[in-house]
């Protein structure tokens, strides 16, 4: 394949209020990385989880980090690139879709 795709999990440890029968934003990030490496294998994407509340000090991250915060979106949100493929409870056809979008193909 050789493509190389970030896909971000903004969240935190704290369930998000409008969020409180889901799994924690961890969870979701590993049930995603499973899941994904499942349907499309380990190689093709870089996983990372971003804690909303202490984010690193790189730009990207902690501006984007500081945007859910301030405008209350439901966390986990998941980028994929720079894209918002999920916000709350993350839907994994729209997570493949977004993928098959970027150039990755099932595994058979």
């Amino acid at each position: 394949m050789g493509k190389n795709i970030e896909l971000t999990v903004y969240g935190a440890e704290v369930l998000c209020p409008s969020c409180v029968n889901l799994p924690s934003s961890k969870e979701q990030y590993e049930w995603l990385q499973a899941a994904i490496g499942r349907k499309f294998g380990e190689d093709a994407i870089q996983y990372k989880y971003v804690d909303i509340f202490n984010p690193p000090e790189q730009g990207p991250y902690k501006e984007f980090a500081e945007r859910v915060v301030e405008e209350d979106m439901f966390y986990p949100v998941v980028l994929i690139e720079d894209e918002i493929v999920g916000e709350g409870n993350p839907k994994l056809k729209t997570v493949y879709k977004a993928l098959e979008e970027r150039g990755l193909e099932p595994q058979s």
